[in-house]
């Protein structure tokens, strides 16, 4: 069970003093704008921690909240409303960019549950090459990374040199992608274990969680070597 779901506590509403969960963004008595919460991403549209959602309908809450956080709608309200529906928006926002990108929603999710990842950033293909550095070569990509990295440095001398070695580009775009390929296999391997951690109980989801760990890992190396490719052939 998730960690935030067992801490979580129900507060009393500021205006109507009815109870409700920590994480809703109106009080579902009174309807009064609350406080920032504490709580997870996911509560903030009302959902259960899932790995699987409706995009299209996650997307028709966030707007429709939105409407609702809108600073006009409290040009009349008290100070605190009005602070209130500024910082709700700004973690709606977030709420919302980290649940439609599946991959964010996957490092969310296991961060939630205390499972240790490398970060965010990274998982999109925009990682740091100083993070890059700080993660070792998968052993059964070390013949292939190595040959790749002679590749590019051939490459990156013949661009110095005013040069262009055709065999040399079609060898590197062959190797593009195959790596591609590899990150929609780590893909697909991912949403298996979604469907593991979404249906299972707490065995089976231990298991899923460190499966997915390793594959965030496998797809952020996979992610940094298709875009090492893509700079060194300008694309």
């Amino acid at each position: 069970m998730l960690k935030v779901l067992e801490n979580a506590v129900p507060v009393a509403c500021w205006s109507c003093s009815v109870a409700h969960n920590e994480s809703t963004l109106f009080c579902p008595h009174c309807s009064k704008i609350q406080p920032p919460s504490v709580g997870d991403y996911f509560s903030a549209f009302g959902l259960q921690p899932r790995l699987s959602i409706d995009l299209a309908a996650l997307e028709l809450e966030f707007h429709r909240l939105s409407r609702r956080l809108h600073p006009d709608r409290f040009a009349r309200a008290t100070d605190n409303e009005k602070q209130w529906s500024l910082a709700d928006t700004a973690l709606l926002n977030d709420a919302y960019r980290t649940l439609k990108d599946p991959l964010r929603r996957t490092e969310y999710l296991l961060k939630l549950v205390g499972a240790e990842t490398n970060g965010s950033a990274a998982v999109s293909g925009d990682g740091e090459s100083t993070a890059k550095k700080q993660r070792k070569t998968p052993a059964d990509l070390l013949e292939e990374v190595f040959d790749l990295n002679m590749q590019i440095e051939e490459m990156r001398m013949a661009k110095k040199s005013g040069r262009d070695d055709p065999q040399l580009r079609e060898s590197l775009r062959m190797a593009q992608e195959k790596f591609e390929g590899m990150v929609g296999a780590v893909d697909r391997d991912l949403r298996a274990q979604w469907a593991i951690w979404d249906t299972g109980d707490e065995s089976a989801r231990k298991p899923a969680e460190r499966a997915m760990v390793a594959l965030l890992d496998r797809r952020r190396y996979l992610s940094n070597l298709v875009r090492d490719v893509n700079e060194i052939l300008g694309d």
